[in-house]
């Protein structure tokens, strides 16, 4: 039984991460750790597998769009250091594993998420207030690459809403044209953390079965969400996604109270 709710949680939360380019990790983590099946080192492991799995998709076939909107130029060096990242951010949480009790590190992770969502959200809502910038340095997109992917490795939630405002506010892309890049940025991000995992010995005990659903969800859920996205409005997704982080909001604090 709780492999189709695990199945159904990663189905619908990539279905709204694919809308609003945010993986969908950002809502599989903290929803599966608010229902305490698995310890956290274990879920951190099967949703950074399921956002990989979503987000391969939907690079793949935004590669493959006519209307595709990732720029190279802007998206190559933030990706690169999104994989370096990625590889920090995996060796921090193997750190503070190894350091302090596991119930410590997920309520240092749901604190961390909640502050970053409680900070993207009051931006999103003033962002036509926000001046933004046109970042071209190569070194300057690697070096915030750097910095969200380390972030999304150690919270384990892929990417989040933090690229949005990221891309909104450094290179000033619109809401779609930042989701797509988002997706590129996680993509990377997500590999080079899953490869720090095999080559470190570090993957957690699991039932492979949890992992194929989990996977199949978060695929089929990327299919629907691209496919959604393209038929509703900026304005409806920029909706959704101040819904979407008042949720992670509340599910974020419960968890804190609970790992304390």
């Amino acid at each position: 039984m709780f492999i189709i709710l695990f199945f159904l949680i990663c189905f619908f939360a990539s279905v709204i991460g694919a809308i609003c380019g945010i993986g969908g990790g950002v809502i599989i983590k903290p929803v599966l750790d608010a229902f305490q099946m698995m310890d956290v080192s274990t879920i951190s492991f099967l949703s950074g597998c399921t956002v990989l799995s979503m987000t391969t998709y939907s690079v793949i076939k935004s590669k493959m769009s006519k209307t595709n909107s990732i720029n190279s130029k802007t998206a190559l060096p933030l990706a690169l250091g999104a994989a370096v990242g990625g590889i920090l951010g995996k060796w921090i949480f193997s750190l503070l594993t190894n350091t302090f009790p596991i119930s410590r590190v997920g309520a240092v992770q749901s604190i961390c998420l909640m502050l970053i969502t409680i900070g993207t959200l009051v931006y999103t809502i003033y962002k036509a207030k926000i001046k933004t910038y046109h970042v071209t340095s190569p070194v300057f997109s690697c070096i915030i690459g750097v910095v969200l992917g380390l972030l999304s490795s150690f919270l384990g939630i892929g990417g989040g809403p933090i690229n949005l405002v990221i891309l909104f506010f450094f290179f000033s892309m619109s809401t779609k044209e930042a989701a797509e890049n988002s997706l590129y940025i996680i993509f990377f991000s997500q590999i080079a953390s899953l490869l720090s995992s095999v080559v470190t010995s570090s993957i957690p005990a699991f039932d492979p079965v949890v992992l194929i659903f989990m996977v199949i969800g978060g695929i089929a859920g990327g299919i629907f969400g691209r496919g959604l996205n393209k038929k509703i409005s900026e304005k409806t997704v920029d909706k959704l996604f101040i819904g979407l982080m008042v949720v992670i909001i509340l599910i974020n604090i419960y968890n804190f109270y609970c790992f304390m």
